[in-house]
């Protein structure tokens, strides 16, 4: 339940916790061998699958440092998407059974969406902002600090959470946005947000200095601020006017009129919860063409036996077509582990009719191309648009 207003910090999340650096034990070196990255990526050779199925916090930041590689800017906070199509490949993802294996996305909370869907066995998130990990703490710290989604949203926009009920849980989201839009902050329903969330990131593991955590909770701040209302923005530019707010994004439906967000329902809440529960849901700093982060990402798959289910770029490829190491990263994509189910999600922002695949009524479309038929492509990695990329495809 979310703290009352006069309420302290709940209790830590019956999960393993320990400082961090320690001192390992036996057990815990032979999980971090797990992760080890050999030296040669190109001549590794695939072990016998090892899949833990939860992390310490020891080996959670271990893993998020191994698979980190420099930060680099980007003019906007990305606080939340701005692609009102994100729940559209979920319909995609269900028809051709895209389930377990490993998720690697960018960005925000809209991968919670396709992790609810897809339950991987292990998520990772790469960013090319250091401050998108800080923003992923922060859900963590909400994630394990509820125990529904009420009371998820609650803490998130620092609002006080209705008396738990039967009837509360059972809320449809448009329920649940509702509530969120009339109910308003108190100073008490703040400051115990806050309180609660820099408590818990304390216990996650990776290193924190005063500049982390005040970035964190900006970033809760504005959330509390705007609330329900927020749009995404970007450094200098008003938000666009088809910019949806969090309340549409929660409330927005798949492309057979399904509302399918994460807090759609408590059984799609649970499964990014229990993700995160266990550690499994890892905040990696890096550019997707650079030289680190998808060839560690390959040879840890590798290492596990496992493949990747979905590749969720958003518009990336857009600033890596424009910074000329797109090539690059076609090269580590057709090096990651992956099955005839493995896909990629991108978006293209052209505007309404604008491709053969966009929903009327949609400023953003959203297309899912099979992995192997971007890694067999000859001629993608020569593509010098985005235009000629997204094309491409032209049936999900």
């Amino acid at each position: 339940m979310s703290p009352s207003p006069s309420a302290t910090p709940p209790p830590l999340a019956p999960f393993p916790l320990a400082p961090f650096p320690l001192a390992l034990s036996r057990l815990a070196l032979s999980r971090l061998a797990l992760f080890a990255l050999p030296a040669q990526l190109a001549v590794s050779a695939p072990l016998p699958a090892q899949r833990p199925d939860s992390l310490s916090p020891t080996e959670f930041a271990a893993l998020s440092a191994r698979l980190s590689d420099r930060g680099g800017y980007f003019d906007t906070d990305n606080l939340i998407s701005n692609e009102q199509s994100l729940l559209h490949p979920l319909t995609v993802l269900d028809r051709r059974g895209v389930r377990g294996g490993v998720y690697i996305g960018v960005g925000p909370d809209q991968n919670f969406n396709y992790l609810a869907r897809v339950a991987p066995r292990l998520a990772i998130i790469a960013d090319v902002r250091r401050d998108n990990l800080l923003h992923h703490l922060l859900f963590k710290a909400l994630f394990t600090s509820t125990s529904s989604r009420v009371e998820f949203l609650a803490l998130w926009l620092g609002r006080p959470a209705p008396a738990p009920s039967a009837r509360v849980l059972a809320w449809p989201v448009d329920s649940l946005v509702a509530w969120a839009a009339r109910t308003p902050i108190t100073p008490a329903s703040v400051d115990a947000a806050l309180r609660t969330v820099r408590a818990r990131l304390t216990t996650f593991g990776i290193p924190l200095d005063s500049q982390d955590l005040a970035t964190i909770t900006r970033f809760h701040r504005a959330f509390i601020t705007d609330g329900i209302g927020l749009r995404f923005t970007s450094t200098g530019r008003a938000p666009r006017p088809y910019y949806p707010t969090l309340g549409q994004l929660l409330a927005e439906r798949d492309l057979d009129g399904r509302q399918g967000s994460y807090l759609a329902s408590e059984t799609a809440f649970r499964v990014v919860q229990s993700l995160e529960r266990r550690n499994l849901i890892i905040p990696v700093v890096g550019d997707l063409a650079g030289p680190k982060v998808l060839p560690a990402v390959a040879a840890l798959l590798r290492q596990r036996g496992d493949a990747v289910s979905v590749l969720y770029t958003s518009n990336v490829e857009d600033y890596l077509i424009r910074a000329g190491t797109f090539a690059t990263f076609v090269r580590h994509v057709q090096a990651l582990p992956r099955t005839p189910e493995s896909v990629i999600i991108r978006s293209w922002f052209g505007g309404p009719g604008s491709h053969p695949l966009n929903v009327p009524g949609y400023y953003t479309t959203q297309l899912v191309e099979p992995m192997d038929a971007f890694a067999r492509d000859v001629g993608v990695a020569r593509v010098t648009r985005y235009a000629d990329l997204v094309f491409r495809v032209r049936d999900n």
